[in-house]
């Protein structure tokens, strides 16, 4: 059976119309496992041999008629055993870079090396390995997983899989090497390979995945329908697949006992065992949190009577001067009660990591071989340009996740380059063979942290508690390895220009010979010759990302999409190393087995809204769905590392607990390095993540913050948690009286059956099939991949009280082997035209339309009912960088403070929130979109002293007994919740007061900005752009806090330094006023003062930083502060001179203007 197919192979040049077309021919031909086809043609095979370069020029330049045929299976043709074909197969996988996008084909390009370094490691792209020395077959020979030749013939001659078949079953087993009989030609690869058993026949690999999740009529997963025979699972778990080894979920030596009813009992050891919580809530001691709270209303209280005696007292000498002043006391009052109130049930928790190793990956009657039972996880880094964020910096944040400690079978790690940069795809490249050494290292000797940078810059002793008599042989080894690799990944820029230059010179060279013989008895000049200036990859290709010097189709915003497989998945038993001469260290007691390492760069062409970073992690979850489809997903920034290798198994904690499959995802606070002792501008951050994250987590759970994040997969697809219609929320009466009622009495009354996956603002009982290709575009592998992401991420159903579970050893199964189709299928999902008229960025994934999409992804998730988790594990989890310098650090807030601006004038306004969203929660969200607006308010407060001081005036009329008992109370009682919040969250007085100080810097600068932004945009449709904070690298220098003194200019200076210099002259001014007065007013000079000293004691940091090192400051902030101050100060006292009998002058003969 055949058909034709008009095509045309072509990739470089069309044929000519005048240009004679060659008949249509058929030629037979084999496909190799590199996905290349040996002709079977007689005219090829008499004669000389037929050469790869032949056969693609033979069959890529013109256009033909292109049959495929289809040779049914006989005696000589019999089809690879599909467990060493699909092995083959994904060895050529991992060789091989995938390119397409929009009206373009899908490619594979094989290739021999992805790096000029030599590839060790049998998992990495571009390993050494070996070809088949068969005349004109490139296909690879097979390899053992270590990466050995397996060679039939003791000639050792070089054959691939496919060519030892033909030269057995059709060349009377002849070696074609020593031309000597095979001694044996069944080629058992038994003892050489972990391989699944066959398949079942007529059966899909998506149909063979779900077979896994046929759940048994088991009382564990009955016990919340109160016993009835319903198969929670079923309505959408239905598939051909049958019970056998392998797939079941309960082992074979497992026995039932009798059970009339359904005659299937559960393991008596597991009804019979203590239940064991894996995570503990630890409330806040009673003695801390009641004062705080009665102070909280307390103050509450002083604030209600302090601003009515406001009101009802106006100073009529300067009511302009009161007015000001009490519109602002009552928003400060309004914005205080927003960020107080979320905070009165802040909650720790801790989680039992040898309970998560007792249920999960201890050998038992379930799981016999002890083989872990956790779910996948996807690991997501993102990067955008090499320049701004070193790819030192992202290569070790790539090795601190290699070498974490989480079942390697079950991690996968995908790399987001959104500049689609060669310098990051060959510093990966280099990261993935250096993870050879040190992954093992890490875990032979128990290495924290497992960043090798912050490692070998610890400050401690590094042989402390380590008790093994090679660790200083082996360290002192890596060191000088690691030395070797930083060389290496910073020399990379000079090597890949040298060697594009280098290239280039070669095909200008041979354009230009293939000119001159063109133009051979011409007369005719020769032109200049035009030849692109390409980027070539280390095996002498074209790069298909973006170009040094950027042309059509390869510039950051043009150029296809890239997927490669750096290191392939590895084998599912453990596998330690090999003793050997050339082997650096002894690994033969360590696992050398890497998770699977993903490079991925999106298309991207002109005319498409790309969304920045909320874009690419959109692009990385629909490939990551499809390849390995990890049921939650870890996302990182490339400087954010992980610091604690146990991170991961303490978030899976949480989600694995009871109630678990109802948390949405797992926050962890940020931590710093490399920020100056006295953190002059906040950067630690720590009362945002220590104190308000925390009260957070007594609600419905912290924001998301960005980073360090680990997510429930179907929660990020939209879906709302099972048994949502259970916790309706505050609102719910509302709801109810507002025309509602019926809607949620029809939904109450809906079939539990139901709840399992729910799309999100869907008016649908349930999931709508039918609807999902419309909702998440049509790809049938990643919609075929959601029940599955969802069964594996439920928590196990070992107690009757844990609703919505799956059965144990569900998930001990090998994993399904990496082939070309499903990385062709990611490269058509991470095209630019995917998500046209879908609801991806809209209701789906990371939501788009703020700068700050981390947040409204976050509140899209609570809106829909689920709830998250604050994970602060005693050591911390992640470290990153933050910008130290001034300019630098208004940058990154004026950032957050425009995306909250973003969110106000959106429907991701919390005042839309639905009744699912519980009330402090939504009051929370409300804070984070109003307090930028609290700059218009803080400036003119800034002001308040200078101009009392400039007027003689005060905001009160006399500074009466009422006015400071009230200023007492609510000075005090704000004193008293400070050191009570530092009390219960562990910070120090020193980081309370920066934050408190950064506060006024921030809301006199980068929030004011933010709001005129904001305002722009909604108003007249300007959009916003930032700039990428830069990423250091971790250079030496001689000052390691040089960066501290570092003082680029930026209008976001110009007000603060305005604020401080007018408050200066008006304390001059107002001492001189008072002084040489006949009547001198010492209470209003007093007051006016106090207040302007409040005011620059909390821009002390912002002005020391203005001083800067060396003369580093630029002169004109200077220049235009101090013109705009002292005009602003010569205007006032021009305006309003001082009046009195004398005091026309002021200080002899000299006056004012």
């Amino acid at each position: 059976m055949f058909k034709s197919s008009r095509s045309n192979l072509s990739d470089s040049a069309d044929i000519s119309p005048g240009k004679p077309m060659r008949p249509s021919t058929v030629k037979f031909a084999r496909r190799t496992p590199s996905g290349r086809y040996v002709s079977y043609s007689r005219d090829n095979l008499s004669g000389e041999d037929l050469s790869r370069d032949d056969l693609d020029s033979d069959v890529g330049s013109v256009e033909f008629m292109n049959y495929t045929v289809h040779i049914p299976p006989t005696p000589d043709n019999q089809p690879m055993d599909p467990s060493i074909s699909q092995r083959v197969e994904e060895q050529y996988v991992s060789n091989s870079i995938f390119t397409g996008g929009f009206n373009s084909v899908t490619r594979a390009h094989l290739m021999d090396k992805v790096t000029e370094s030599e590839a060790s490691h049998p998992q990495m792209a571009g390993a050494k390995g070996s070809s088949c020395a068969v005349t004109g077959c490139d296909g690879k020979v097979m390899s053992d997983e270590r990466g050995n030749d397996i060679l039939p013939c003791e000639c050792d001659f070089k054959i691939c899989r496919d060519c030892f078949v033909d030269a057995v079953k059709g060349g009377d087993a002849i070696c074609p090497g020593c031309k000597e009989p095979y001694k044996q030609t069944d080629l058992d690869e038994g003892n050489r390979y972990a391989l699944p058993l066959p398949p079942a026949a007529g059966m899909s690999k998506m149909e063979r995945r779900l077979s896994l999740m046929k759940s048994t009529k088991s009382g564990l997963m009955r016990s919340h329908t109160g016993g009835a025979e319903f198969d929670h699972n079923r309505w959408l778990f239905e598939t051909k697949g049958t019970y056998g080894y392998g797939n079941a979920i309960w082992p074979k030596d497992v026995s039932f006992g009798n059970d009339s009813d359904h005659g299937v009992r559960e393991p008596t050891e597991l009804l019979n065992k203590p239940w064991r919580p894996l995570t503990r809530k630890l409330k806040i001691s009673a003695a801390v949190i009641s004062p705080y709270r009665l102070l909280v209303f307390t103050r509450l209280a002083a604030l209600a009577f302090f601003l009515m005696w406001r009101v009802r007292n106006p100073n009529s000498d300067a009511l302009w001067l009161w007015g000001m002043s009490v519109v602002c006391e009552i928003w400060f009052g309004f914005t205080w009660v927003l960020d107080q109130l979320p905070k009165l049930n802040p909650v720790n928790r801790v989680a039992d990591l040898n309970v998560l190793k007792e249920k999960f990956e201890t050998p038992g009657p379930v799981n016999p071989t002890g083989k872990s039972d956790l779910p996948g996880v996807d690991l997501f880094v993102s990067t955008a340009d090499p320049e701004k964020e070193p790819p030192l910096v992202t290569a070790n944040t790539i090795l601190s996740i290699l070498a974490t400690n989480y079942p390697v079978e079950k991690l996968s790690c995908y790399v987001s380059d959104d500049g689609g940069a060669l310098l990051t795809f060959e510093a990966m490249a280099e990261a993935a063979s250096f993870a050879n050494l040190w992954v093992p290292f890490c875990r032979k000797h128990d290495i924290e942290p497992r960043n090798p940078e912050s490692y070998f810059n610890l400050k401690r002793d590094p042989y402390k508690n380590k008790v093994r008599q090679d660790f200083v042989k082996d360290r002192r080894r890596m060191k000088r390895e690691y030395d070797e690799f930083k060389v290496r990944i910073n020399g990379l820029p000079d090597s890949i220009r040298r060697r594009s230059d280098a290239y280039n010179a070669r095909e200008e060279i041979k354009a230009l010979k293939l000119q001159r013989e063109q133009a051979a008895g011409d007369e005719v000049p020769v032109e200049p010759l035009k030849v692109p200036k390409a980027t070539w990859m280390a095996d002498g290709t074209h790069w298909p990302g973006t170009w040094l010097q950027p042309s059509s189709e390869h510039s950051k915003g043009d150029h296809a999409g890239i997927i490669q497989v750096m290191l392939k998945p590895p084998s599912d038993d453990p596998l330690n190393g090999a003793a050997g001469e050339n082997d650096p260290l002894d690994f033969t007691e360590v696992d050398i087995r890497l998770p699977l390492l993903v490079y991925v760069s999106r298309e991207k062409r002109p005319g498409y809204d790309h969304n920045k970073k909320a874009g690419a992690m959109n692009a990385l979850v629909r490939a990551s769905a499809i390849m390995s489809n990890g049921a939650f997903i870890l996302n990182l920034d490339c400087d954010h590392y992980i610091y604690n290798s146990e991170a991961i198994r303490e978030g899976m904690c949480f989600m694995m607990d009871r109630g678990g499959d109802r948390i949405c995802y797992v926050q962890f606070p940020q931590r710093f390095e490399g920020i100056d002792p006295s953190d002059r501008y906040a950067n630690h951050n720590t009362v945002f993540f220590d104190v308000n994250m925390r009260a957070l987590d007594g609600l419905q759970g912290p924001v998301y913050v960005g980073t360090g994040c680990l997510f429930r997969r179907v929660a990020l697809y939209g879906f709302d948690p099972p048994r949502s219609k259970e916790h309706p929320g505050f609102f719910h009466w509302c709801c109810c009286c507002f025309g509602r009622q019926r809607k949620n009495k029809r939904v109450t009354a809906a079939s539990v059956e139901n709840q399992s996956l729910r799309m999100g603002d869907s008016d649908d009982d349930g999931m709508n099939l039918s609807l999902l290709p419309k909702r998440f575009g049509n790809s049938s592998f990643l919609l075929d991949s959601i029940p599955v992401a969802e069964f594996q991420g439920r928590p196990l159903a070992d107690h009757p009280s844990i609703k919505n579970g799956r059965a144990p050893g569900a998930l001990t199964v090998p994993r399904e082997l990496l082939d070309a189709s499903a990385v062709a299928e990611a490269i058509s999902v991470i095209s630019c035209w995917y998500e046209d008229k879908t609801e991806w960025g809209g209701k789906i994934g990371w939501i788009y339309g703020s700068v700050t999409e981390d947040v409204v992804t976050g509140y899209r998730m609570h809106n829909r009912g689920w709830r998250s988790i604050y994970c602060v594990t005693k050591r911390d989890a992640f470290r990153g960088t933050a910008p130290i310098n001034l300019t630098d650090r208004l940058q990154q807030v004026l950032r957050w403070a425009t995306g909250s601006v973003e969110i106000f004038f959106s429907r991701n306004n919390a005042f839309f929130a639905s009744p699912r969203m519980k009330l402090l929660q939504r009051i929370a969200y409300l804070n984070v979109g109003i307090y930028p607006f609290t700059s218009f308010f803080l400036v003119v407060y800034c002001f308040l002293p200078a101009l009392s001081l400039f007027s003689g005036q005060f905001i009160v009329q006399t500074l009466n007994i009422a006015f400071l008992v009230y200023l007492l109370i609510i000075s005090v009682t704000l004193c008293l919740l400070a050191l009570l919040e530092i009390k219960w969250s562990g910070i120090t007085l020193e980081e309370w007061w920066r934050n408190e100080q950064f506060w006024l810097i921030g809301g006199t600068s980068a929030h004011l900005a933010a709001v005129l932004q904001g305002l722009l945009k909604v108003i007249a449709g300007i959009e916003i752009s930032f700039t990428l904070t830069s990423k250091s690298a971790g250079e030496e220098n001689d000052d390691e806090f040089a960066e501290l003194y570092t003082i680029k200019w930026t209008s976001l200076m110009i007000p603060p330094i305005v604020i401080m210099m007018v408050n200066l002259i008006a304390i001059a001014v107002g001492f001189s006023r008072t002084i040489y007065s006949s009547l001198p007013q010492w209470s209003k000079l007093l007051g006016g003062v106090f207040f302007s000293f409040w005011v620059l004691a909390h821009l002390y940091p912002f002005a020391k930083g203005l001083m800067g090192r060396r003369g580093r400051t630029p002169t004109i902030i200077f220049v235009w502060s101090g013109l705009i101050a002292i005009t602003i100060s010569l205007l006032w006292v021009a305006i309003d001179p001082p009046s009195g009998s004398s005091n026309s002058d002021i200080g002899g003969s000299f006056s004012f203007p």
